[in-house]
This record gives structure tokens, sequence and C-alpha cells, in this order.
């Protein structure tokens, strides 16, 4: 079977010669209110929907302290699933007519300084107010830097970069088998059924080596992303729209058996349709993205919180625990202003983090980059 794109005729029908064209060079404003929409999720669910450290930040459970608002902050961490399936998205989209070189470039000024100020500012918390997380020893820190903390089997600074590990084994492999040889239709496509059954593959075999290298788990909702992207570029057809909806089939059996427990954590319960329901609404979302649904979000203020959710999202965890502890058990604000004012702090930290830290340095380490390569002689750099 031949894997060929639309024809140019078939991916434009749909809409004016000048909406398609703005499809693809214009900015998409609504992902970026699904980003902070994600990581809002997130954020809700480690400060009112499970118990931990949050707990001793609160003075007791959030399930009892929020008795009503936790049953919904509980199903937060779907928010996840979301990021995953715009990361497909928006990396297909991005990595189109690039180099593995500015690929690679790409995703290390994009990551790193970010992650790394969030290291020491989340460090620095640790030993000033121990009580809520102990600062880990200098050689696990510094490991920390790396981004490879987890097959290293070394604890983690941020809680929540498990994610961030899950992203660079997509980049890895996206740009082993697609980027390095140029991004195409038919080798997205390739890549996408690929994947899917070297996942399902890999749950047969259940070995740690296989679940690390596919993961299972996860490739669905990034493999939704690619295909959503390649519907939003070329149009709608059946193998396309067959691709996500096999990765919303997977990916909802996953959120359920993973994150549906009952009675968990003593004082929050999910319901494994609720799960189901979150999940479908994700895959959903970034379809209506792709499909020109929901071209009316067009909001500036949307790509101003676009830029914000990465270092929101490095943040919020651990410096929130430490904004509840003070306002709440030091400062004994109210509880709904310590939790409005607890996410406002953080939103601040990263306005800071992104103007301070993000915009000057990440373009900066992208271009010396790109300018120590290009002394590399050409037949090196080919060869």
């Amino acid at each position: 079977m031949t894997i060929a794109p639309p024809p140019p005729a078939q991916a434009a029908a749909p809409a004016p010669a000048s909406r398609s064209a703005s499809r693809d060079t214009g900015r998409l404003r609504a992902l970026d209110g699904l980003r902070i929409l994600a990581a809002l999720m997130v954020c809700l669910y480690h400060y009112a929907g499970k118990n931990g450290p949050v707990a001793e930040s609160w003075g007791q459970s959030p399930g009892v302290k929020f008795p009503t608002l936790s049953s919904f902050a509980t199903y937060g961490s779907l928010g996840v699933q979301l990021f995953f399936i715009i990361s497909g998205f928006v990396i297909c989209m991005s990595s189109w007519g690039r180099s593995p070189g500015d690929f690679f470039r790409s995703r290390v000024a994009r990551l790193y300084p970010a992650y790394w100020a969030a290291i020491v500012l989340i460090t620095g918390a640790a030993v000033l107010l121990p009580v809520v997380v102990a600062p880990l020893p200098l050689d696990e820190l510094l490991v920390n830097l790396t981004m490879l903390q987890q097959p290293m089997g070394v604890d983690r600074v941020l809680g929540v970069c498990w994610t961030l590990w899950v992203e660079m084994r997509f980049y890895l492999l996206f740009a082993v088998f697609v980027v390095w040889r140029g991004v195409t239709y038919r080798r997205v496509v390739v890549f996408c059924i690929g994947w899917t059954f070297a996942a399902v593959f890999a749950r047969v075999a259940q070995t740690p080596l296989t679940d690390a290298l596919v993961m299972r788990d996860h490739a669905p909702y990034f493999v939704g992303g690619l295909a959503l992207y390649l519907i939003h570029r070329y149009g709608s057809d059946l193998l396309l729209w067959g691709i996500v909806v096999t990765s919303w089939l997977l990916g909802q059996r996953y959120s359920v058996t993973a994150l549906w427990h009952p009675g968990m954590e003593g004082d929050f319960a999910r319901s494994p349709y609720v799960v189901q329901a979150i999940v479908t609404l994700a895959f959903a979302a970034v379809a209506a993205v792709a499909l020109g649904g929901l071209r009316w979000a067009n909001w500036r203020w949307l790509t101003v919180a676009g830029a914000l959710t990465y270092p929101f999202y490095l943040l919020h965890e651990h410096l929130g625990w430490f904004a509840i502890r003070v306002m709440n058990r030091v400062l004994h604000l109210p509880t709904q202003v310590t939790l409005a004012a607890s996410v406002g702090c953080m939103l601040l930290l990263a306005h800071l983090l992104h103007r301070w830290v993000e915009k000057p340095i990440g373009p900066r380490l992208k271009r010396t980059m790109a300018a120590q390569a290009a002394r590399v002689p050409l037949r090196e750099r080919l060869g």
C-alpha cells in the first residue's frame, strides 16, 4: 500500500485558500489556551486533589479541607495526557522543514534554561524550608541537571519532571525515525503506525527495556497528536482518523487502568467513566484545533498564557506547597484566599522566569549552538 498525502485540492477543499495558508503560518492560540488549561489542571491536582506533602502544608488532607473541590481536583492529573497530545501536534508542526540539528537545538534551548533555573529555585527553597521537601545530596542534584535522573535511579528535584523524561524519549524517537530524513506525510504516518504496534508488542513482552524505549502507556497520546497535526495540515482522511481513533481507544484504556483506583489515597476516589470522559475531551479539544473549530479563540493573552505554561509547570508543585504552608500556617489566611494566592504567586514566578531566563537565554543558547555547528566542516556534518 502506498501512503501518500491527500491531493492539495482535497486538503484545501474544506476552506478557502487564505484560511488554508493561515493554518500553517499563523499561531494557533487555542493550543496555548489548552496548554495553560492542562497546567492548571495539574496544579489543582497537586494543591487540592491528592495527599502527601501538600496535606502537611494544609494541616490536613485536601479531601477534608476541600470536600467539594477535591472531588474535581483529583482528576487534574489527566492534564498530563492532554499535554502529551498537544506535544505530538506541536512537535510535528514545529519540526516540518527542519534539519536534525535545528530540531535538537530548538529542544535544548526550549527545555533546559527554565529547567535549570527551576532546579536552583526549588533547591534553595528546600534548604530554607526542608520540612516541606528535603534538599537532595549534591551528587543527585548534579545528575538532575542532565534531565536523565530517572534512568539513573536518582531522586527528582522537580516532582513533575518525570513527564520531561517521557517527552525526551518522544523527541528522540521522532528525531531518529522521522526528522533525520526530513518530515513528510508518509514518514509521520509510518511512524505513527509503527509506534502504535511497537507499544502493543511491548505490552506483550512486558520487559523494562522495551517499556522504556517505546513508552507503551504514553505512546497513544503522542501518536494521536501527530495524526491530528496531519489532519490540520492536509485535511481529513480515513487513514489519519483511523490513527486518531485507535490512539484514543488505547489511551482511554491506559488512563482507566493506571489512574482509577477505588478509594485511592484514603480521601479521594476517581470514577473510571469520568476518566474516560476527560481523555475523550482531551482528544476532542485538539481535534477541534486541527479542524479549525477553535479559530475564534484568538485572543492575544492566550499567547502570553502559553508562554508561561512551561515555567509554571516546573515551579508550581514544590514552591506552591511552600506558599500554601506559609500563607495557611504562618499568615493564617482563609483557605480559599490561600489557594488562589498560591496559584497567582506561581504564575508571577513563571512570568519572571520566562522574562529573565527563557527569553534572553534560550535564543542565545540556540544561536551559539548553531554558530558552533556551522564551524564544523560540511563533509563531517554530512558524514
